[in-house]
């Protein structure tokens, strides 16, 4: 018989955000490229299929980090404005005797520090140059590019700035997150700690080290459907995607009618994200090895996951090209962006990509890893999961009860996520009862609940622009085939629920 026991608390509790990946990018997810650090996480840890984000940057860390769908703390339109009320993560865990330390992107104008988190170091903001997140040019280097003229709002501690200045030619930021994770996790070594590391990897620029892109050199040349039919053929082998599921037409343009230029241009965009993962996974091994030479990895909680699916999105200028677009893909004085193609390549066999509120915009990799108590080593869970649903299970692992007034307002709203700690722990309770999981954002909206989805996404117009569509799950997990003709009824009774979500949720 299980133990239904509550189990003791985690000696840490380590919280890793990849920063538009999609859900085939891992090698424990299909993908060529290789993450033996992370696999190993998989391996002696469990793994999700149906785990939702909300489908963009900034909505999903305010989700992650309150328990909360960002219409509720007002994060929903715009990562310029503060987080308001809720409480978080770091609120939570450092009353039940954590310290709790961020490094990484945030992309809010709220401080972590006014939130919870102790100590802070990294990019307040939203996406920044890998090489030189300032503005000048460094000696022998192309002025860096940029999206903002002014840079970005970097943080150490209480001294934000725009612009990270004094970097060295050899700073890289990824490199960089790690080395301030690592001093920190030094710096609090006889404590438990919560350490939330938010990478920006691999998000764009494109921006890789030489070495990096060099291990990667000629894997793409075969193109699109070569590298998107070998991951799906993988993903089928591990058991991640059922054989026998509809799988959606792919939606990539023929690589032979692309001119040499063009699959040249195409190619190297992919060798350089595929150097940006492999190197997050080195990083990330890094933080591992601290770890086990505490020996409090198998005691450590250590979650992974991305904040949306792989992005389509392109930094252009108003001649649309890439800014930088002399300098070469890869470097310092270029944004390049993976574009749609090699995008719905990184979801495989998702459709669509960041933005949009079908699978490709909201399924990310999760993985959960904790051996002294999470069951079943290599364990898949298909059970659908949701990033407001870290807070409750937070709480529940850690022996906390929810302190609405823990935060900046006096009665934060109820967690709007559910516990997952059955999924991770072998108990005699049985999985969560099926729930409604909600989405809106740009343009697309989304319930699911049971076996159904009804979805819609709006290119231009608000998003109830356009009429809704209805998948059964259960027969058609990839969303291929529309039933909303079928049962009007459901559809109706969906968009109710939706429509009275949106209500609920309103600040």
């Amino acid at each position: 018989m299980a133990n239904s026991a509550r189990p003791a608390a985690p000696r840490n509790v380590v919280i890793i955000l990849a920063d538009d990946m999609g859900f085939a990018d891992l090698g424990c997810y299909g993908s060529e490229v290789p993450t033996p650090n992370l696999d190993r996480l998989a391996a002696r840890g469990v793994r999700f299929t149906n785990f939702h984000s909300t489908g963009k940057c900034f909505p999903s860390r305010s989700a992650l980090l309150t328990g909360l769908y960002p219409q509720q703390t007002g994060t929903d339109r715009s990562a310029r404005v503060p987080m308001q009320g809720g409480v978080t993560i770091a609120e939570s865990l450092r009353g039940a005797g954590y310290r709790t330390l961020m490094v990484g992107k945030h992309h809010s104008t709220t401080h972590p520090m006014d939130r919870g988190f102790d100590r802070y170091r990294g990019l307040r903001d939203g996406a920044a140059n890998y090489f030189n997140p300032g503005t000048q040019a460094r000696a022998g280097e192309a002025e860096p590019a940029r999206k903002e003229e002014d840079g970005r709002w970097w943080c150490v501690d209480r001294d934000c700035r725009r612009g990270l200045y004094g970097t060295d030619a050899d700073f890289y930021a990824t490199d960089a997150f790690t080395d301030w994770a690592i001093e920190l996790l030094d710096e609090y070594r006889d404590e438990p700690k919560l350490l939330y590391l938010a990478y920006t990897s691999p998000h764009d620029p494109l921006h890789a080290r030489p070495e990096d892109i060099a291990r990667h050199q000629g894997r793409y040349d075969a193109g699109y459907a070569a590298i998107g039919n070998a991951r799906y053929a993988r993903q089928t082998a591990m058991g991640l995607i059922a054989a026998e599921a509809p799988r959606p037409h792919p939606a990539w343009d023929d690589w032979e009618r692309l001119s040499e230029q063009e699959r040249q241009d195409e190619a190297r965009r992919m060798e350089v994200y595929a150097a940006m993962i492999d190197n997050l996974d080195r990083n990330i091994g890094r933080v591992l090895d601290w770890l086990e030479d505490q020996g409090e990895l198998d005691d450590t909680l250590i979650i992974f996951s991305s904040d949306n699916g792989a992005s389509a999105e392109e930094v252009l200028t108003q001649e649309g090209t890439d800014i930088g677009s002399a300098n070469p893909i890869g470097t310092v004085g270029r944004w390049a962006s993976l574009r749609r193609n090699w995008a719905e390549v990184a979801n495989t066999p998702l459709r669509y990509y960041k933005n949009y509120s079908f699978n490709g915009g909201l399924l990310v990799p999760f993985i959960a890893h904790w051996p002294d108590r999470v069951g079943q080593a290599g364990a898949i869970v298909t059970e659908p999961a949701h990033l407001i649903d870290l807070h409750p299970t937070l709480l529940s692992l850690t022996g906390r009860e929810y302190d609405p007034s823990a935060g900046p307002e006096p009665d934060s709203p109820a967690l709007a996520g559910i516990d997952l700690s059955g999924l991770l722990i072998p108990s005699d309770e049985t999985s969560p009862a099926d729930r409604a999981i909600f989405n809106q954002w740009g343009g697309g909206r989304m319930v699911r609940e049971g076996r159904w989805k009804l979805v819609s996404h709006a290119e231009t117009g608000e998003a109830d622009s356009v009429s809704w569509e209805l998948y059964d799950l259960a027969a058609d997990p990839l969303e291929t085939r529309n039933v909303a003709g079928l049962y009007p009824e459901r559809v109706e009774l969906f968009a109710q629920a939706y429509e009275n979500w949106m209500r609920s949720v309103a600040r």
